[in-house]
């Protein structure tokens, strides 16, 4: 066998160093608002790229501050996920600013989806918007539904979806891969809802209040029985005089447990149940203390179903 000549060794390094950048280069940039569309997000591109979490920790969407680096992710990317004005408010002008030339799914503006109106009347508290308050402008065309989309497993399907259509719109090279982690998807989401519709058969005629009304579409999907909620929004906590309402409704409603969420004080829903035999427990619909990844939406659901069962099951 004859030895390779120097200058062909070298080229081949040359080669090497060169094309793989190229190729990681191919990989588009995506952002993505929020832990749950994240993970779905992450799923389709898992062994391509990993998309960018704009609001990450305790951040409240409703509220959070972008820093420079963030807003320097949404000038550079080719494809941002967001809900949409009603959640992510503070998001809305710095992506209509700052996206040109980026693709942008809006779950909210979505076709065909699973949505549902914001509930009012006996233990569910009337209320101007999602944000409990009125603005001065018309474009909150979705003010008055349950923005949290993702809690059905339909709409999360959807959301993949559009995802794996749009990049590989966006990165043809690997639109196979895309469509193959969107098909592996669906099937996890199939897998998981068999699992809890299975595991909340056991509390469906039970009831319950949630904190604030977020958790309408998985209520629906698995048939719960929720009836009422503590505050027309997180970020506006009740009064003395709601909470001496909360309590004489609490009593009327016959709900068997009250959920609180991990980003406030457990006090106010101490408060409400004192005195009273209706047992706590803890809803998150965000995943505040989830790892992002791939896996944070499944490990969402599961976190609600088994907090559900473990609450109201007792």
């Amino acid at each position: 066998m004859h030895p390779v000549p120097p200058f062909r060794v070298f080229l081949l390094l040359l080669t090497l160093m060169i094309c793989q950048p190229i190729a990681a280069a191919t990989a588009p940039a995506v952002v993505v608002s929020i832990k749950p569309l994240h993970s779905l997000v992450a799923g389709v591109m898992q062994g391509v790229a990993e998309p960018a979490l704009l609001i990450s920790g305790n951040q409240s969407p409703h509220t959070f501050t972008l820093a420079p680096s963030d807003v320097r992710r949404i000038k550079g990317a080719e494809l941002i996920v967001w809900v949409g004005e009603t959640l992510e408010t503070p998001l809305a002008k710095t992506i209509a600013a700052n996206s040109q030339g980026a693709q942008v799914i809006e779950f909210m503006e979505m076709q065909d989806i699973v949505r549902a109106g914001l509930r009012e009347g006996g233990a569910w508290d009337a209320h101007a918007d999602h944000h409990g308050e009125k603005h001065g402008h018309e474009h909150h065309s979705h003010a008055r539904e349950d923005v949290h989309l993702w809690l059905s497993p339909l709409n999360a399907g959807h959301l993949v979806d559009a995802v794996a259509g749009s990049l590989a719109a966006i990165d043809p090279e690997n639109a196979k891969s895309y469509r193959s982690n969107a098909t592996a998807l669906h099937e996890r989401i199939a897998r998981l809802d068999a699992e809890l519709t299975s595991q909340l058969a056991t509390v469906t005629d039970e009831p319950y209040i949630v904190f604030h009304d977020a958790y309408q579409l998985f209520e629906r999907h698995y048939g719960l029985n929720a009836v009422g909620s503590v505050v027309v929004s997180p970020g506006r906590m009740p009064g003395a005089r709601r909470i001496h309402e909360m309590r004489e409704r609490l009593v009327q409603s016959g709900a068997k447990c009250i959920f609180s969420e991990p980003q406030f004080d457990p006090g106010l829903i101490r408060t409400i149940v004192e005195g009273t035999a209706v047992s706590t427990g803890t809803l998150d619909p965000v995943g505040v203390d989830l790892e992002p990844g791939d896996g944070a939406w499944f490990e969402l659901m599961r976190n609600l179903a088994n907090a559900l069962v473990e609450c109201l099951g007792d």
